[in-house]
């Protein structure tokens, strides 16, 4: 029905449909709704800022918009917006008159090379780009993991990703066109890794996707938790530690660890490795999925041989179109293939550095540019650096991601005022905060004089200092008040690696970020010994806010303990006022009790 809807208002291949809903039902209705149309389909984010919104809407032109009644205003944003038609997905009344049949193909004209969806990831230009996608590229992805894994009836899948991240294609669309089940999380599930565990078990999940540094929260919970239908977890989206691979080999004998690796250039995966422990203590990438070319080049695009480090170029069927309105860049990264002898044919250029070893598999040796993947977000710091360049009173502007902690790599900005002029770190990150995602906010801002630099006069990144107290966006210090506000501090201080917290303090303002919020949710729960859900922290985020609602939950609980007490106490009197003296004394002696 939403795909005749759309039909109706004309959409045909290569057309572009927005779709800006939250993870639910309505969600898969619409994206196979414009997909049986013929269109593509361009998720937007509605925890994104507006402008970034607005931004998308502009630059892929889409012939709708897809959404619900409660975010038709967030999704509405921008000019491009003002001339859309817009269908609210829970309203069924705008389908009700469709049909209900699947709309043929071949009458619509789709072949296997029109556009699936144009998701759009993080730009060195400042705006993010989006990169068109072809339903041959996603078909030829999904029938061989159907096939590598064995995917049928039976299998249940867990969506969790945001569906703006590539990994989603294949969580909604795998276990559809299987016969398996998709099992979709509730929104911002994908956060709360204590409401995962249980969703694993009580649904029977049998594949999940986590990227590195999620699993590695999620095994913490192995020890309390058994997965008994948990058959394979998919790894992709950041390199694996050697210790993250044992622990999991640990943790989970029974389960299988597959590493994947691919941009979003290339219809989501391109490699795989089912991981396993290796003297040399190798995370590798694998080999190539179907219909895929791997090859390590030099900077002369010859082919490099086994043992050597190139750059990592893709070849095959999964190769996208390209970017959306962007031809010069289009043509500096997709370019001709030579080793193909397919007409037309065109290789990706990744960046990435790596090299194929003596048995066929290839190892991922990081990057030859300033892209970056933290917590499994891919992120150009480009975009970052010109949104700080554009802040009033802004010269000069770097973006690094640091590891000063083993595990945490975050964000942090280098800023040289204006002469004369003063920055604070909480109107840069206020700022940056409307126009870039949340996990695309430096944690820290470190203010400089100059640059250093090398001797040749270009900048040298490692001289450039670790962020301190006044990198980071402090408010005016109250010292913490009472055991939990100073349990909390204490608690804060050490997962941040800063030396003091007031309780007016924000965590995400001191460079807290999602995965730590689980950490941190982990140490307090196991202090308190209170269930605590992750929407806590993202709704009170101050430190005397956050203590509040943990003492608050302490005396419901406390409450209720005393309430069942009461009336475990009720229900014994009760029992025991309906018996006589000779069955009470027999009770109480096949008890093993002595009367007084």
């Amino acid at each position: 029905q939403v795909a005749h809807r759309l039909l109706s208002l004309g959409v045909k291949p290569d057309d572009r449909v927005a779709i800006c809903v939250e993870r639910s039902l309505e969600m898969v209705v619409g994206l196979l709704g414009i997909l049986k149309a013929g269109a593509a389909y361009v998720p937007l984010d509605p925890a994104y800022p507006h402008e970034r919104l607005a931004y998308m809407l502009e630059d892929s032109a889409p012939v709708a918009l897809l959404t619900q009644s409660a975010l038709r205003q967030t999704s509405m944003t921008g000019e491009a917006a003002l001339t859309l038609p817009v269908l609210e997905l829970d309203a069924p009344a705008l389908f009700a008159d469709q049909a209900e049949y699947n709309p043929d193909p071949a009458s619509l004209g789709l072949h296997a090379s029109h556009l699936a969806y144009v998701i759009y990831t993080s730009g060195s230009t400042g705006q993010p780009k989006g990169v068109m996608n072809q339903h041959n590229g996603v078909v030829n992805r999904l029938l061989w993991a159907q096939r590598t894994y064995s995917i049928q009836h039976g299998e249940r899948i867990l969506q969790k990703t945001p569906f703006s991240f590539d990994v989603a294609v294949w969580e909604f669309f795998l276990p559809l066109l299987s016969g398996g089940e998709l099992v979709v999380a509730r929104p911002e599930g994908h956060q709360d890794v204590e409401y995962l565990a249980q969703l694993i078990n009580n649904a029977g999940i049998t594949m999940v996707h986590f990227v590195p540094s999620m699993l590695s929260v999620f095994l913490s919970l192995a020890k309390t938790h058994h997965f008994p239908t948990l058959c394979t977890v998919i790894c992709s989206g950041e390199a694996i530690p050697y210790k993250l691979l044992e622990q999991f080999k640990q943790s989970l004998p029974h389960t299988d660890l597959h590493n994947l690796y691919g941009p979003t250039e290339a219809a989501i995966d391109v490699t795989y490795w089912p991981a396993e422990l290796r003297p040399d203590k190798k995370v590798l990438i694998g080999h190539p999925i179907a219909n895929t070319k791997i090859y390590i080049l030099d900077s002369k695009l010859q082919v490099l041989p086994v043992g050597l480090t190139g750059e990592i170029f893709i070849g095959g069927v999964q190769i996208a179109r390209g970017y959306l309105n962007r031809s010069d860049l289009t043509a500096e990264r997709f370019i001709p293939d030579p080793f193909s002898a397919v007409t037309g044919a065109r290789m990706y250029r990744t960046g990435d550095l790596g090299r194929y070893l003596a048995d066929g598999n290839i190892e991922y040796l990081g990057r030859n540019d300033f892209q970056v993947k933290i917590r499994g977000f891919r992120i150009e710091l480009g975009e970052i650096e010109a949104r700080l360049a554009a802040c009033d009173g802004v010269r000069e502007a770097i973006v690094i991601a640091r590891e000063d902690q083993p595990g945490d790599k975050r964000l942090v900005a280098y800023v040289v005022p204006q002469p004369g002029r003063e920055i604070s770190a909480a109107v840069l990150r206020a700022e940056l905060a409307t126009t870039l995602a949340d996990y695309m906010l430096p944690g820290a801002f470190v203010s400089l004089d100059t640059l250093p630099l090398t001797p040749n006069g270009k900048l040298d990144r490692n001289a450039l200092p670790a962020p301190d107290q006044a990198a980071i966006v402090v408010r005016a210090y109250e010292a913490p008040q009472g055991p939990t506000e100073q349990a909390i501090a204490e608690i804060w201080q050490d997962l941040l690696g800063i030396e003091r917290i007031g309780r007016h303090d924000h965590f995400f303002e001191l460079g807290g970020h999602s995965l730590m919020v689980l950490r941190a949710i982990n140490k307090i729960s196991e202090a308190t010994g209170i269930r605590l859900d992750t929407k806590i922290a993202f709704i009170h985020p101050t430190l005397s806010s956050f203590a509040g609602e943990i003492k608050k939950l302490s005396e419901e609980e406390e409450n209720l303990r005393k309430t069942e007490i009461f009336e475990i106490e009720s229900s014994l009197r009760n029992m025991l006022d309906n018996l006589s003296e000779t069955e009470l004394i027999e009770l109480l002696n096949e008890k093993h009790v002595k009367l007084n």
